[in-house]
């Protein structure tokens, strides 16, 4: 395979800015063109739902320096959309200019995801994925007004607890029974529950938005599937995100059912020469054997950096487990690997009253994930366990030292 020349960048977040720095990093003295739309140079999101919401900083994490681009001799072009790829040609169409390629990588990210009930257009209905959403976002949650926030996911729980800490009324509604249901289960979901409901937090639970209410064009509150309504000065709607794969689709890069770009092993679409990472890549898993898709800050920047080697020639697997976090109170925690709450064993060591534990779960015997929440010692031992997929008893993952039992 021919060392390339030019490689493009669609993809202005964190995964197409860690893939660009690392290019140089590796050597990479060629174009590498980094385009996208967002308005500022890239940052990390974690801040916008934690720090910029708390009021603890009107920044993100920045990727790199601002300097760095033209240090880097990295031609980083914001508010600049690409509109369609083309394989045959090796070329893609940005901002009313056409660039070849040697080399593309996709890192086109989510977006948020809408409800589609009546009144889904009104004004006022806010959604949150840009760094704009969550400065606007934080001047509204002062005291005393009622935030209400569909869903409660990562995103709706963070939410609410920086909407409570500013002297906010929040009411939380999801069709799930619990917070965090479909990631953690019956146990640590209500976990996070009791937590919430301790801080003031409303939550509706088991029940579904059959309508935004309003006037004028200017939504004022939802109406659940059970009739009743609830009112609000601010609503957020967290219920989830979508991958960004019109590009991908019309280029005619197969894709996975339901959302998705497939990659291989080495994060390869189907086209030889083009790669996808982050939140639109189906990443054929080797230590899983099935495609897995994360919407996660790690998995945006360890992906990023690791596709730039394979963009230059090798052909190296992503292999690391899945990670992300959350703060939310003053409760902070980690989770490692990939599980299914609902059919996994679970085995928690420590106190989970007293917000201070470490959650496993464990399929036929072997660790597939774990959580520590407000326990920081242990992090390398659970990575450790989680990669391995150690298979260990459950009353040694309770009481026996996790150094050890990690090897």
């Amino acid at each position: 395979m021919a060392e390339p020349r030019r490689i493009v960048i669609v993809g202005t977040g964190l995964a197409g800015a860690s893939a660009a720095g690392a290019l140089r990093e590796q050597g990479f003295d060629g174009k590498v063109l980094l385009v996208g739309e967002q308005r500022h140079r890239p940052y990390e999101l974690p801040a916008l739902s934690k720090g910029i919401l708390l009021g603890d900083t009107e920044d993100p994490d920045w990727v790199h320096d601002e300097s760095f681009y033209a240090e880097k001799d990295i031609d980083l072009r914001l508010r600049t959309r690409a509109t369609a790829i083309h394989l045959g040609d090796r070329t893609v169409d940005v901002g009313g200019a056409t660039e070849s390629w040697d080399r593309l990588l996709l890192a086109t990210g989510s977006t948020p995801r809408r409800l589609r009930v009546p009144g889904a257009d009104f004004d006022g209905i806010r959604r949150f994925r840009r760094l704009d959403d969550a400065r606007d976002l934080r001047k509204e949650l002062t005291e005393g007004r009622r935030v209400v926030i569909v869903g409660a996911g990562w995103i709706g729980c963070e939410a609410a607890a920086a909407a409570r800490k500013h002297g906010a009324d929040v009411t939380v509604i999801d069709p799930l029974p619990l917070p965090l249901h479909r990631v953690l289960g019956d146990t640590i979901g209500g976990v996070f529950r009791t937590m919430h409901e301790t801080e003031g937090v409303t939550f509706r639970l088991g029940v579904g938005v059959a309508e935004y209410i309003g006037a004028d064009g200017h939504a004022t509150g939802v109406r659940l599937d059970d009739g009743t309504e609830v009112s609000g000065d601010v609503l957020l709607l967290a219920v989830g995100a979508r991958p960004r794969t019109e590009l991908a689709h019309e280029a005619g890069l197969e894709m996975s059912e339901g959302a998705g770009v497939d990659v291989d092993a080495t994060l390869r679409t189907s086209a030889p020469d083009v790669y996808a990472v982050g939140d639109i890549a189906a990443h054929l898993h080797p230590r899983y054997g099935q495609r897995i898709r994360v919407e996660h800050w790690a998995n945006a920047k360890d992906q990023g950096t690791h596709v730039a080697k394979n963009l230059l020639g090798a052909a190296e697997p992503y292999t690391a487990s899945p990670y992300f976090f959350s703060d939310q109170y003053d409760l902070g925690m980690e989770f490692r690997g990939l599980a299914d709450p609902f059919s996994d064993e679970l085995v928690v060591r420590g106190d989970l009253e007293g917000r201070e534990f470490i959650a496993f779960w464990l399929r036929d015997g072997a660790v597939q994930a774990a959580m520590n929440v407000n326990m920081w010692d242990d992090g390398d031992a659970l990575q450790a366990l989680v990669d391995a997929q150690a298979r260990v008893e459950p009353a040694k993952l309770v009481d026996a030292d996790l150094a050890g039992l990690a090897g």
